[in-house]
This record gives structure tokens, sequence and C-alpha cells, in this order.
């Protein structure tokens, strides 16, 4: 069953390795390729990493609509019947999407080199051959992301895996590899984008060997055409907008505050960021779930919506709690007291914001995965001028801790609307709903707490005591008795507690 509580669990162990490798991987690669190239052809692999991520909105989207679309017809038995014509049409347009993408990018490549980018003239060779072969590219990674969400709505996290590390340490250690025979751009891209075909044909052949359906009928139906572009259509709003509130907010710092203010924002926010993790490879997991259960069994779908938003709770706070309240300390670790000295507001008020952030992404999926995207985009139009206008207002009197400010109140706002069109969409959530949310709220009060706190002593203090009043409440009132008793079974403890004394 593609919705059973231990199969999810260990997809979401598999989908986090699968991006905690590449971080791994990044950490090694990233200073052997800057020694040896330069930072102005290191500058060039950069832009040619971020390229081949965003790339992925030349699918308009339906990369995910073809998840939500097998998903949804994986959990209505009898209803599988047209799932050639559906994953094969989609398949279709995102090739033809990203050749029409190639052809975009391959006739303002001369524009961007020269023009955009401002390549000095010495590398401008280089980088043109470099932009061609990521034009080259663009149809194997688009079609590669409508294979990988095939896979996903399978529930099939461990082929994923195995495939995706590989593609992982290819991306950066490709460019190694060519390293002692050539420093020029092209050889050491091209090397890359090799990987990323090999990427995409390893996806194909799987998913063909794994899916009898995929051997049959490779045409496009017109009448998937329309609700796939229409799902995906609105999954691009948001892909565009979210992006552009996450990093809109460095090019504000950039317009009022001195450029210093921008390292000051930037850097406690590329380090608490990076905590999404956990909650992101959870529900990537979840949202083929929601899909498939709110076909036919939408109770089903509020328990892993209670669930996932439980979970997220459990794993996300005492992770911000002690990430804001040693953050000046941490900070001066890191980067040194007067660079801690700044940052150290912004850290404390994203790892708030964060927090938010995290239990929001458990309606974001639920309300996608149930079929609804265009409430996430409206939300995210709607949402867009207000953060705007409340960040520049902020910024101008409270600095880099005001825009900091500025995120965590939009974070909160998000949340608060997400959680209320969840709960229309899936009303069938019980009681514990209810608790879990009032702990959030208590989460958030702790979090606020926490910033209050000075001293070393103090802070310490406050850590244990929050972990130990933590603790007491996830075992009595979080975690429930059936989840109780699997701990006890999984740890041993049950064997143990059943033995009789002597």
């Amino acid at each position: 069953m593609v919705t059973s509580s231990r199969l999810l669990a260990r997809n979401t162990l598999l989908n986090l390795l699968g991006q905690v490798v590449p971080m791994i991987a990044a950490i090694i690669a990233i200073p052997v390729l800057i020694t040896h190239l330069g930072a102005a052809r290191f500058g060039v692999i950069t832009l040619a990493w971020a390229a081949i991520g965003y790339f992925g909105l030349f699918d308009l989207g339906l990369g995910r609509a073809l998840t939500q679309a097998v998903a949804t017809r994986l959990g209505v038995e009898g209803n599988a019947d047209d799932l050639p014509e559906v994953t094969w049409t989609a398949l279709w347009l995102m090739l033809a999407l990203g050749a029409v993408g190639a052809l975009v990018v391959g006739a303002f490549t001369p524009w961007i080199v020269t023009r955009g980018l401002h390549v000095p003239p010495s590398l401008q060779g280089e980088s043109r051959t470099a932009f061609y072969l990521l034009a080259f590219s663009l149809p194997f990674v688009v079609t590669s992301s409508g294979l990988r969400g095939l896979l996903e709505a399978h529930q099939h996290f461990g082929l994923g895996t195995a495939l995706r590390i590989p593609m992982a340490l290819v991306t950066f250690f490709g460019p190694l590899a060519v390293l002692p025979f050539s420093t020029a751009l092209g050889p050491v891209v091209g090397a890359l984008v090799a990987g990323r075909v090999l990427s995409w044909l390893t996806y194909l052949i799987a998913c063909i060997w794994r899916y009898d359906f995929m051997r049959e009928r490779l045409r496009v139906r017109r009448g998937v055409v329309l609700p796939l572009i229409r799902y995906g259509g609105w999954m691009t709003v948001s892909n565009i907008v979210s992006p552009l509130m996450v990093y809109l907010d460095r090019f504000v710092i950039g317009a009022i505050l001195p450029l210093a203010a921008v390292a000051h924002y930037v850097t406690p926010y590329e380090l608490v960021s990076k905590a999404l993790i956990l909650p992101l490879a959870m529900l990537a997991v979840l949202f083929p779930a929601f899909a498939a259960s709110f076909a036919t069994d939408r109770v089903r779908t509020a328990q892993l919506f209670e669930r996932s938003l439980r979970v997220i709770v459990l794993i996300m706070f005492p992770i911000l709690l002690t990430i804001v309240l040693f953050a000046r300390e941490g900070l001066t670790l890191w980067v040194g007291a007067d660079f801690a000295r700044a940052s150290t507001p912004v850290l404390q008020w994203l790892g708030i914001g964060l927090f938010v952030n995290s239990v929001a992404q458990a309606p974001f999926a639920v309300v996608q995965g149930v079929g609804r995207p265009d409430i996430t985009a409206k939300l995210h139009l709607a949402e867009l001028p207000l953060y705007v206008g409340g960040m520049w207002w902020l910024a101008h009197h409270f600095g880099i801790s005001g825009v900091a400010a500025a995120w965590t109140i939009r974070a909160s706002l998000d949340a608060v609307a997400l959680l209320i069109a969840a709960h229309w969409l899936v009303p069938d959530a019980t009681g514990r709903m209810e608790k879990t949310l009032v702990g959030a709220a208590g989460a958030v009060g702790a979090l606020g707490a926490a910033t209050l706190v000075h001293g070393e002593m103090s802070k310490a203090a406050y850590l244990a005591a929050a972990f130990i009043g933590f603790a007491v409440l996830c075992w009595t009132r979080a975690i429930q008795p059936s989840e109780r008793a699997a701990i006890f079974e999984w740890t041993g403890l049950a064997r143990r507690r059943s033995v009789p004394r002597a």
C-alpha cells in the first residue's frame, strides 16, 4: 500500500539520504574546483549548477503534475487504464518544452555571455561553449524530472535514491575528473552535461524496466493535455513566485543598506535554511501519498496530514531552539565576534520564521497533492506585494533585522492561510490536529522567549528546562500509545519489560 506508515517512513529516510549526499559532495568538490579553475571560471561553473537546477522551470510544472496524476490513479483500483497515455503525454510535452527552452537559451547565449553576465573577454569563448552545452542538456534535464516524478508516484524512493546519488556525485566530481587534462570551461561543463544525459538514460531504462505500461501506447492523448497543463501552470506560478520571495530580501538589502549588510544577512540565512532539508525530504514522500489517499480515503489523508505536522514540530523545535538560543555563540565561533554582533538578531528572527515555514510545508503539500495548486499560486501572488512593501518599510527603519522580521511575518501569514486551506480541503482531521497546532504555537513562544535569554549559564539552564519539558509533553501528549509501543518494540525495551524478574 503506497500510503502505509512504514513505507512512508522508510522512503523519507531514503529521500533524505539522496539530499544529504549532494551536500557532502559539494563540500568536498568546491574547494578543489576553486583552487584549480580560479574565481572567474568557478563563477561560471556555479552558474551552470544553478542553471541546471532552474532549467526545471521549463517543464511548466508538468513533472509535479505527472506525479499527482499517476498517484491519484494508483489510489483508485481500476482507474489505471490510461496510465500509458497520461505518462507519455506528459513526457512528450516535457521533451517539447525542453527543446524550446534549449533553442531559447542557445539563441540568447551570446547576449548572456557578453552583456548579461559581463564575462571577462578572455573567458567569453569558453563561456559560450559552456552555455551551448547547457542548452543541449535542457531536454534531458526537463524530462528527467518527469521520470523521477513517476518513481515518486509509485513510492519507489529506493530506486530513485539509487539513481539520484550517482547523478549527484557526477554533478560535482565529474568536473574534478576533467581537471588533470583541462581547466577550460568546455570540457569541465561537458563532463557535467554528459553526466546529466547519462542520468536521463538511466532513469528512462529503469522506468521502462520497472513499469510494464511504459512499453505501450507511446503517444499523446489530447484529453489529458489540458488537465496536465492546467495543474502544471499553477505549479509554475508558485515555482516562480516562491523563489522570488526567497531571494528578494537580499536585493532589497543591497538597494537600501550598505553592501556588507547583504553578507550579514545571507550568511545566517544560508546556515539556518539547511534545516529545511528534513521536512522537505518527508513531504516529497507524502505528496504522492496525499494524492493517492485523497482519491479513495480522505480520512487517511487527514491522518497523514496530522502526523506530518506532528513529526515536523517534534523534529524541528529542538534543532531551531538550539540555534536561536546560541545564535551569538555559534556565529562567533564560525565567523568571528564582529560579524556575529550584526548577524545574531537576523539568525534568531529567521530561526523562528523557519520553524513556522517548516510547519507550513505540510499543508502546502496537502493542498497541491489533492489537486489544488491554484490555491498556493494565488496565495503567493497575493503575498508578494504585501511582503515587498512591508520588507521595504522594515528595512528602512530596522535594517537587516527588519528584513528578517518581514520574512518571518510573511512565513507566519502564509502558514495560517495554508492551514485554513488544507483544513477546508481535508476536513476529516481529528482533535489531535488542534493539539498539534497548539503545541506548535507554544513552540513559537518558546523560540521567541529564547531570544531574551542572556548569559551562557542562563541559556544552558533554559535549554535544559525546555528540552525536559518538551520530552515529557512529547511522550505523554504528542506520541500516541501505538507509537510508543512501536518505539518499545524497535528499541527492544518491550522484550526487557516482559521478562519477569528473578
